[in-house]
């Protein structure tokens, strides 16, 4: 899906000149980079692995004259939120995409604690630290941005994934809070909460989707969103999966999300 001309403009005068976009070599980060990008902003891209940076920063630069930053970092330790933070200070930042997270699945009675840590100090904390600081910045600017990804497993408990819906519930409550705190201050806040995506988000959390959309789906809905509404549910699959649960009472969806979870998870449950 392509964004329209009219959209590349608001995003380039509204958000430019510069945006940070963490998890950016793959999944939902990859696609708002390159839609980013597309619109003729400058993009500051974060991830793990220097190599896969460097492919998608030759990939953004050669196909739409855009400059670019690479930041390889681990947002799980303090010293890699430091370095986004630290490489990002002389450059005139508008938009902050906190796209970086991953997921597990499985007993939480049986989880790796190590791991979970790690996933609570990528999907929580490095956005906590991120967002705290790119807000402070966004106040001096006449109009800024803030995407912070969220789920549709934020809005109740969901058993086989216990700690990881958790830690997008939390990513969710914070941003509903902050688009009503930081409108006063012309920062767009958005939360987006997408359904199964394919991108590698299924493998590492040891999960088998069905049905999932290619981030090529939702990337055009997020960012047409940001500035015009607080939160969306993007894409046909998104939207089926959490309208329809709409009226359902908390501790029933939490019964419905059990069996969905159960069908990703059989094979190690």
């Amino acid at each position: 899906m392509r964004i329209s001309n009219a959209e590349k403009q608001r995003l380039s005068t509204r958000y430019g000149e510069w945006a940070v976009v963490t998890g950016a070599t793959s999944g939902i980060g990859l696609e708002l980079a390159e839609r980013l990008a597309e619109a003729g902003l400058n993009l500051v891209l974060n991830a793990r692995t220097k190599n896969e940076l460097e492919k998608t920063e030759l990939r953004l630069q050669s196909k739409y004259g855009i400059k670019t930053l690479v930041v390889a970092a681990d947002l799980s330790e303090t010293t890699g939120v430091v370095r986004v933070i630290e490489a990002t200070r002389e450059l005139n930042v508008g938009l902050l995409v906190a796209s970086a997270g991953f997921g597990t699945s499985g007993y939480f009675i049986e989880s790796d604690l190590p791991t979970e840590i790690n996933m609570l100090r990528v999907n929580c904390e490095a956005v906590l630290q991120l967002t705290l600081h790119f807000s402070q910045v966004f106040k001096k600017r006449k109009r800024s941005g803030i995407i912070l990804m969220s789920s549709i497993v934020a809005f109740q408990g969901v058993p086989y994934s216990a700690h990881y819906a958790a830690t997008k519930a939390y990513i969710q409550s914070l941003a509903e809070a902050l688009a009503y705190e930081l409108k006063a201050d012309n920062i767009d806040v958005l939360a987006p909460s997408p359904g199964p995506v394919d991108g590698g988000f299924a493998e590492r959390a040891n999960m088998k989707m069905g049905a999932a959309m290619k981030p090529s789906d939702i990337g055009v809905p997020i960012l047409k969103a940001l500035g015009r509404q607080s939160s969306v549910v993007p894409g046909g699959l998104s939207k089926l999966l959490v309208y329809s649960l709409r009226t359902v009472p908390r501790w029933a969806k939490v019964r419905i999300m059990t069996l969905v979870m159960k069908g990703m998870t059989a094979h190690r449950l």
